[in-house]
């Protein structure tokens, strides 16, 4: 018999549908029968790519005796944190201070009043890892609510007070350029040169960190973090946590070598490296860089779109009950699908009958190209096609595995993150005709997507399945769509990409600013929760804060309105003590605090049509990796709407033409690509 979740449209809490436990999704339902038959909350909090989310469902949530007790005692509700961020912030925040960390599953028990007063993460079925057993920690807490309850109410309140008397940022004094080298040095200082990344296992990416160092390194024209961008992205892409078969990344590896991911592979991972990778292209021309930006690219075609456009939020890391299934080889596994290329790629994965992982093989470059080459007597340009033969015969066969679960539901703050990528890509990778390029398809049709099925009655939503939207909106989804719909409007020049994201910055301003600077997680309008969250920090995606900082600075940029200058400087005063202390923590806002504090170069191109030189030119002013640029396009007439940076610009010699802008003066207009980029050039 199903429970209440079966009318839900998350995939995570669908897989909870058929549990014996009486679960809730949040709503005023579930909270309203807490207070009625004044019982305790058990608010279990996960997703669905979550791999210890599915152990403990199977070993506790799936156990008939441990569901009764559930029942008996707590009103047991479900969140889908991807649904819901700013339960899982607020609850996060709980468990981490009451157990001095967090992590997924989130299991927390409330009060009727929705305070906090005991918190953990993964409990198992029986004592084991020096951990309490589900069911103890379950009969230990139902008795004390029987008898303790004074306790349990002093515990909440003590707990509630922390969270809501959390310290607000102060405003301190503006950052320097002097201040961001500080900062680039001492994330190179604390790399770890051993085996790349920052800090031990587990080894996550930190994209928005390469990011700001990429940025760094071009406005200061300096390369002297090169070596370190490079090392990072060539440990992460060699194999492991990089899928070399399908493409894509994990969400992390599990050692110190890269060499065993989680498997489970995530949008956001996927979008903020595509973009690194892409970014380094542009600024080494290394081939490699560009195949990982190519193979990621055909992964989320492939793997991971919608048929109407939109993308979905994750692959497991399980598939038939076991992590990894679907991703590892057998020795056998690999000669009888490669028969006689089967030993040129033992050697360059360096893969044995004893495998690395269990018995089997995670795959892993061992032998880079030159060494292949030398080794098997060719031509070190060959080697990257022939394993390229070999990885479509391995995908070829993986293919007829069962496949691991996909979290189909879309969510709008994800969705723009890749379409960002997606439209960077469009106009970074296209070397003929921009209009017919893969990734400008994808993003074309993922940005009208979101614009009709999440945008519904003009009113923007999060999450999205099978015709179904949540009613919640966050910042984050605000800001990164509109961050998304700024790159695609400056990758094909639609001018409806640029008015729908000022109206939705406009929006977001209304309905998130906080007087005291920077913005709300939570709308004015949305549910009054224990406490409206306002998160500062970048964590696995950036935060809503400073994708808004970013946003409202490329469009004051394009629309010379200071109101949204105001409001990006207001919010990235809040952030310089964390900066200074904390920057692996403040990766994204680095990135908006290199073009706050440096110029912003504007670029507007105009023509009587978009000729050949017109399009010449778009190409030239995206040929290099240029992080301090926006550029607006048209042809004259410029369209009432259109950024103000295209206002009064007239065409030269009846050629197409380009004015560049920096610090409130613009440069003699030109109509030849190359002039163009010499002004860009210059600093």
């Amino acid at each position: 018999m199903s429970n209440h979740l079966s009318k839900t449209n998350s995939p995570y809490l669908l897989q909870h549908a058929d549990n014996p436990v009486d679960w809730y999704p949040w709503s005023q339902e579930a909270l309203t029968k807490a207070k009625a038959e004044n019982k305790p909350i058990f608010l279990s909090i996960g997703y669905a790519a979550c791999h210890w989310c599915h152990v403990m469902a199977h070993e506790s949530f799936e156990d008939p005796e441990t569901a009764a007790f559930m029942n008996e005692h707590f009103i047991n509700i479900k969140v889908d944190r991807e649904e819901r961020p700013d339960l899982d912030n607020i609850y996060m925040q709980a468990t981490v201070a009451m157990t001095g960390s967090g992590g997924w599953p989130m299991s927390i028990f409330l009060t009727p009043e929705l305070k906090p007063f005991y918190a953990g993460t993964y409990f198992p079925p029986k004592r084991r890892y020096n951990m309490p057993s589900f069911i103890e920690v379950l009969n230990g807490l139902a008795n004390a609510w029987q008898s303790d309850r004074t306790e349990i109410d002093s515990t909440g309140g003590k707990v509630a007070q922390h969270l809501q008397a959390q310290p607000k940022s102060q405003k301190q004094d503006a950052l320097t350029p002097e201040h961001l080298t500080a900062i680039a040095n001492a994330i190179r200082e604390s790399y770890d040169w051993g085996y790349g990344g920052w800090g031990d296992a587990p080894k996550f990416p930190q994209p928005m960190v390469l990011e700001f160092l990429l940025h760094h390194s071009v406005v200061n024209k300096t390369d002297e973090y090169t070596k370190l961008i490079t090392h990072c992205l060539n440990v992460m892409a060699r194999g492991g946590m990089y899928d070399v078969v399908g493409g894509g990344f994990s969400r992390y590896s599990t050692d110190n070598l890269w060499r065993l991911p989680h498997f489970e592979k995530m949008l956001y991972d996927n979008a903020q490296l595509l973009r690194a990778y892409l970014h380094a292209w542009q600024v080494t021309r290394d081939p490699f860089y560009k195949r990982i930006a190519n193979e990621t690219i055909n992964f989320i075609a492939n793997e991971m779109t919608h048929p109407l456009g939109g993308f979905y939020s994750s692959l497991d890391a399980d598939s038939e009950g076991e992590e990894g299934k679907f991703y590892v080889w057998t020795l056998d596994e690999i000669r009888e699908v490669l028969r006689d290329d089967a030993g040129f790629f033992e050697a360059a994965y360096g893969i044995t009958a004893k495998g690395n992982w269990e018995g089997k093989t995670v795959l892993q470059r061992a032998l880079d190209d030159s060494s292949l080459a030398a080794r098997f007597q060719l031509d070190p340009k060959t080697v990257p096609a022939k394993l390229a033969e070999s990885h479509s015969k391995l995908y070829t066969a993986r293919a007829k595995r069962i496949r691991p679960g996909t979290d189909d539901k879309i969510l709008t703050s994800w969705n723009g993150l890749m379409l960002a990528a997606m439209a960077e890509a469009a106009r970074i990778l296209a070397e003929d005709d921009l209009q017919s390029s893969i990734p400008l398809n994808l993003a074309t049709r993922n940005a009208e997507f979101l614009l009709q099925e999440l945008r519904p009655d003009g009113k923007l939503r999060r999450s999205w399945r099978d015709g179904k939207t949540t009613s919640e909106v966050f910042l984050e989804d605000y800001a990164a769509l509109i961050l998304g719909l700024l790159e695609l409007y400056q990758t094909d020049f639609n001018n409806k990409w640029f008015v729908t994201a000022k109206e939705l910055a406009d929006e977001m301003i209304e309905k998130f600013h906080d007087p005291e600077g920077g913005f709300f997680d939570t709308p004015n309008d949305g549910e009054s929760l224990l406490i409206r969250p306002k998160d500062l920090q970048d964590n696995a995606t950036p935060s809503g804060n400073s994708l808004a900082c970013e946003a409202l600075l490329k469009l004051a940029a394009l629309t010379d309105d200071g109101k949204y200058r105001d409001l990006a400087e207001g919010a990235l005063e809040l952030v310089t003590n964390f900066v200074l202390r904390y920057p692996l923590g403040f990766g994204r806002w680095l990135s908006a605090l290199e073009n706050a504090l440096g110029t912003m170069k504007q670029v507007a191109v105009v023509d009587e049509a978009r000729s050949e030189n017109f399009e010449a030119m778009i190409k030239a002013i995206w040929s290099e990796y240029r992080p301090n640029v926006v550029a607006a396009a048209d042809s004259i007439p410029i369209k009432e709407n259109a950024p103000a940076l295209l206002r009064d610009r007239g065409v030269k010699d009846g050629k197409a033409t380009a004015y560049v802008c920096e610090g409130f003066v613009c440069r003699q207009p030109v109509t030849d690509v190359d002039a163009m980029h010499e002004q860009l050039k210059a600093a």
